[in-house]
């Protein structure tokens, strides 16, 4: 009895230590992210236009910090298992922190093309260095491993506000003072972030490394290669991203080729995310009670059906219900391919494994809208939504039989029917 008791009350302090590592994670994630999307949109458009950026080139200086991303993710990833992922995360800190105060020093569209592949390696770092610390909370005690997509659902829900306040800020502040002014603003945003970052230094000593870098790389692959839940993680993230960003990407255009007020098309993004960031952590422990794949095959269905309705949506109520329903999917959807990966990677590659899935959601993110462009360029907007529709509704039926396909073995291997293995 007094064993149970010390077990209980281990679990209990091991859980009261654990809420504040992800609460102070999860709160510098969201103060350097929503200074960094005050970065990127309206202000950096605005900002390119004013040194002479054409609309190609702008093209590249917006999509250049999510190709540093897709190439470099795996690699911070393998150095935070190697050194320890606070080291990284106060690495990232600073960068997001000091990148800011030199766009005041920018004159030139290829300066700024410059700085912001440079400023894409805060993100680089930030991205599988949070996630993979995220879901080390679970993986350092049995007691929370069955809350992992919760546990990243609250801490999406998190970084996805700065998704909605970010914008929004740089907007304010545009109609008050310049747009190099604004990076400076952003500079001191962030610099909050150093609080909550130090604040986590006792929860994650420095690593000696064990193994030589070129043996830790050779085993992060083999082992990466070797877990199908990676690959099915990842390839997951980057078929709803290509999906999502074809259609974000080119609504706005379709909205005005067909007469659409272009307030719906904005008011369909904000209610979109909106419902994305408060359903995010049901989404999350939905997939903990019911299985990763089928929440996700639900989720990519609903997904499905929004994108293939859009064309036909020609009033206000019918464009912000098909909102919800996509915020909706997407909560249903993000939370469960990490944490159905965080369940069978090798704890000690967790951060290279976090990145490698987050490349493929930036290729995701790249590649969207380039083929979005192309199936426009050859039929016209609602083939192209419909095409998307298509893709995400296949991976869903492919997911669903999956799923089927495993809880099947998993029936036939509990009431213990034989099967003759011929060798």
């Amino acid at each position: 009895m007094n064993k149970l008791i010390k077990q209980e009350s281990g679990s209990y302090r091991d859980r009261m230590h654990r809420v504040p590592v992800l609460f102070k994670i999860t709160a510098a994630d969201f103060m350097v992210r929503t200074a960094y999307q005050m970065g990127k949109t309206p202000l950096l458009p605005i900002f390119a236009a004013g040194l002479g950026a054409n609309a190609t080139f702008l093209g590249l200086i917006v999509s250049v910090s999510t190709l540093t991303g897709m190439l470099l993710k795996p690699i911070f990833g393998l150095l935070s298992d190697r050194w320890g992922r606070w080291i990284w995360l106060l690495v990232g800190t600073l960068l997001f922190i000091g990148i800011p105060f030199l766009y005041q020093l920018i004159h030139t569209p290829e300066e700024l093309l410059f700085l912001r592949l440079v400023h894409g390696l805060a993100t680089a770092i930030y991205g599988p260095v949070t996630v993979a610390w995220v879901m080390e909370q679970g993986q350092e005690s049995v007691s929370s491993v069955d809350n992992c997509a919760e546990r990243l659902g609250w801490f999406s829900m998190a970084r996805n506000g700065g998704y909605l306040l970010g914008p929004t800020i740089a907007a304010a502040l545009l109609t008050v003072i310049e747009p190099a002014t604004v990076f400076t603003v952003i500079g001191l945003m962030s610099s909050c972030a150093l609080l909550p970052v130090l604040l986590l230094k006792k929860f994650n000593s420095p690593k000696i490394p064990s193994h030589s870098w070129r043996q830790q790389t050779a085993d992060a692959f083999r082992v990466g290669f070797k877990t199908p839940e990676l690959w099915l993680a990842g390839s997951l993230e980057c078929v709803v991203y290509l999906g999502f960003y074809a259609a974000k990407t080119f609504l706005p255009l379709y909205a005005l080729e067909s007469g659409i007020p272009i307030l719906w098309i904005g008011l369909f993004f904000s209610v979109q995310e909106l419902t994305h960031l408060l359903a995010r952590p049901f989404g999350g422990r939905l997939s903990d009670r019911k299985g990763y794949l089928p929440v996700v095959s639900c989720g990519m269905l609903l997904a499905a059906f929004s994108l293939g309705l859009l064309p036909l949506a020609n009033t206000p109520s019918f464009l912000l219900l098909l909102a919800l329903s996509f915020g909706l999917a997407q909560a249903l959807i993000f939370p469960a391919p990490l944490a159905l990966f965080a369940q069978q990677i090798d704890v000690r590659h967790t951060g290279a494994g976090a990145g490698l899935i987050g490349a493929f959601k930036n290729f995701g993110k790249i590649a969207g809208p380039i083929l979005g462009g192309w199936l426009i360029f050859w039929q016209d907007y609602s083939w192209m939504l419909w095409s998307m529709a298509a893709l995400l509704a296949v991976w869903s039926c492919g997911l669903l039989l999956r799923a089927f396909i495993k809880k099947s073995l998993i029936h036939k291997s509990e009431y213990g029917e034989s099967i003759s293995v011929h060798t």
